[in-house]
């Protein structure tokens, strides 16, 4: 039997570690919440006591963790010191390029094969196994590294090298952050000028104004039911989480001297949203800003 460990059991990693015991995986876990390590139990996964105890005897390491940092402190202090050489090493946070590319290099010199794979889909997808993977890998490694990802995911796509699937992660963000706001400008105007919101929408859907921010997750409650603004913006993918891939993206734009000019917009009206109180409405909550009532 294929023995995962998996480190990070948040809002992200609960479901998509289940859905690895799910595929009959054996699955190792480990978060600093207690909480979230006996919710884990009720989905076949294995509590550890600590991430170098889940690694220790894995074929694959998974690990979904909030920031860069929290990324190379794992693998330096627990990952690549206990971890068995031949085990494959996947990491799943959205972090900076730059740490994707410093751990895949650490782990690399120490006979590792690893992978930068960020995910697209929020939380009913890692919930529901029907997660996008962006995977930066050695072209060599990612048949199996396709395998290791399929009970988590509805598409596993190779991006490139290390630090690939960073990139491309927080550029698709990027560009989601700034047609969500777009979207939610143009059903503020039609408010504003007396235009129904459905019929907008009726309209837009199908004219050169559709994107999946408007047909797939539309922030005015009502035309598109399984969006996340019928359910009080609760759930899907948090505004602070939005922010923080901006974020990540202006700073790779700067480093590379990229201009972003509504990148950077769009991360000042993020971080207005946050700063209101409400980090964790779903990122279409920017809609009620600009309406007057966030």
């Amino acid at each position: 039997m294929t023995r995962v460990a998996f480190i990070g059991l948040g809002n992200m990693g609960s479901g998509m570690a289940a859905n690895q015991a799910k595929a009959g995986r054996e699955v190792i876990a480990f978060d600093l919440s207690a909480e979230a390590l006996e919710r884990a139990k009720e989905h076949g996964v294995k509590p550890a006591a600590g991430a170098a105890e889940a690694v220790k005897d894995a074929d694959i390491v998974i690990t979904m963790l909030p920031a860069g940092q929290h990324v190379r402190d794992v693998y330096l202090s627990a990952i690549l010191p206990n971890a068995p050489r031949d085990a494959l090493l996947i990491d799943c946070s959205t972090i900076d390029v730059d740490s994707a590319r410093t751990v895949a290099r650490d782990a690399s010199m120490q006979g590792f094969r690893s992978a930068d794979a960020p995910v697209s889909g929020g939380t009913a997808a890692a919930s529901g196994g029907t997660l996008t993977f962006m995977v930066g890998c050695r072209e060599q490694d990612f048949a199996e590294i396709e395998e290791a990802l399929k009970p988590m995911a509805k598409a596993i796509i190779h991006a490139g090298d290390s630090g690939a699937g960073q990139a491309a992660k927080i550029c698709n963000n990027m560009l989601l952050g700034i047609s969500m706001i777009g979207v939610s400008e143009a059903f503020t105007l039609a408010e504003s000028l007396g235009l129904d919101a459905q019929k907008f929408y009726d309209i837009a859907s199908k004219a050169s104004g559709q994107c999946w921010s408007l047909t797939s997750y539309c922030p005015w409650p009502g035309p598109v039911p399984t969006a996340p603004s019928n359910r009080n913006y609760e759930g899907g993918f948090a505004s602070a989480m939005m922010l923080k891939d901006l974020k990540l993206a202006q700073e790779a734009a700067d480093g590379v001297g990229a201009p972003t000019p509504l990148g950077g917009a769009a991360t000042a009206i993020y971080d207005d949203l946050v700063a209101a109180g409400h980090a964790n409405k779903d990122f279409s909550y920017v809609l009620q800003m600009l309406r007057g009532r966030g």
